[in-house]
């Protein structure tokens, strides 16, 4: 009786609710917290215990917890819709040809990057999506081929993606035993989708409960000075992702799928994932090289998350509006031929 009155009572204060209202809060909040606590009370977290193994020290063991559900997701409940088509482009547009721009951009240059802007923080920000906005958009406009989709994005969030492009280049020197620790967790959540669905559900919530903590302890090995410093540049990435990889997907599915009037569903891809907040620091773990790059790509992803999630779909949404696709499309007839 008791917990029922607690599930069916109303909050004092809505706090969950008022995270999931605004754009990427889930993420960005309880980052912006940890950040304030390491800029004005840097020991208070120190203390030892639990407190600091979960708000200080907590963030590898966390992102670990988020990438076995996010592969218990690929093979579980969103696999079976996507059209091999849709993925490749969404994969290909989004990721893949962005990703290797900074690549090349990094050989040219070198991993400082240029203006600020190191590239981890381009592979960070650029080399993943926001598979939930992505499926929440596909889901209104477009069909099962556009919702299927989200395998792309499912693959390319966390760092392995970032850990295979640095290592092939020979921009970072990843260890092969570091590459496995970080796979490790990513392949026995693909078991775990395969074999058994009841989990695959029960990880599904995993993202809301873990994301919130994990991007507090990020928070807390960043500076607010350079949050400051990496917010103006994280504003410019953020619309660079939304231009550059969502106008890549619009293009991929205007000419490409051949998708007409719905192409502009293109342009929700151009987002950057919540998850990439936590890259730099798994990728300076393999290669501490990367390790002086870590708070400032992290302030500028964290600045990215939020532009993208707000742009990204109003872009959209006016491509849709402008060749008359802004409505529910019809279902997808299989072919009897």
């Amino acid at each position: 009786m008791t917990q029922m009155q607690l599930r069916t009572s109303p909050s004092r204060i809505p706090a969950f609710a008022f995270l999931q209202k605004v754009p990427a809060g889930m993420m960005l909040i309880p980052l912006m917290l940890g950040v304030l606590m390491n800029t004005f009370a840097p020991e208070a977290l120190k203390i030892g215990g639990f407190t600091t193994a979960l708000f200080k020290e907590g963030a590898l063991t966390l992102i670990a917890v988020l990438i076995l559900a996010t592969g218990a997701q690929i093979t579980g409940s969103h696999s079976g819709k996507a059209a091999a088509s849709t993925t490749t482009v969404v994969l290909v547009c989004k990721t893949l040809i962005p990703a290797s721009v900074a690549v090349v951009l990094g050989l040219v240059v070198g991993i400082e990057g240029i203006a600020g802007v190191s590239i981890l923080a381009l592979l960070a920000i650029f080399g993943n999506s926001n598979g939930a906005l992505w499926l929440a958009f596909a889901g209104q406009y477009g069909d099962e081929r556009d919702t299927g989709a989200y395998v792309a994005s499912a693959f390319d969030d966390g760092p392995f993606l970032a850990l295979i492009f640095l290592g092939a280049s020979g921009l970072g020197s990843i260890p092969v035993l570091a590459f496995a620790a970080a796979l490790i967790p990513f392949i026995l959540g693909l078991i775990i989708g395969a074999v058994d669905r009841e989990w695959t559900k029960a990880l599904d919530h995993v993202p809301n409960i873990v994301i919130p903590f994990m991007s507090f302890a990020v928070g807390t090995g960043i500076n607010l000075n350079t949050v400051l410093t990496g917010g103006f540049a994280g504003i410019f990435l953020g619309l660079g992702v939304v231009c550059f990889t969502g106008g890549l997907t619009y293009l991929g599915y205007r000419y490409v799928l051949k998708r007409g009037s719905k192409s502009g569903i293109g342009f929700a891809a151009g987002t950057t994932a919540g998850n990439a907040v936590a890259v730099p620091a798994v990728v300076a773990v393999a290669d501490p090289r990367f390790e002086p790059f870590v708070a400032s790509a992290s302030a500028q992803a964290a600045t990215a998350v939020l532009v993208t999630a707000i742009l990204a779909p109003i872009v959209a949404s006016w491509a849709l509006k402008r060749a008359g696709g802004l409505q529910p499309a019809d279902p997808v007839v299989p072919s009897t031929i």
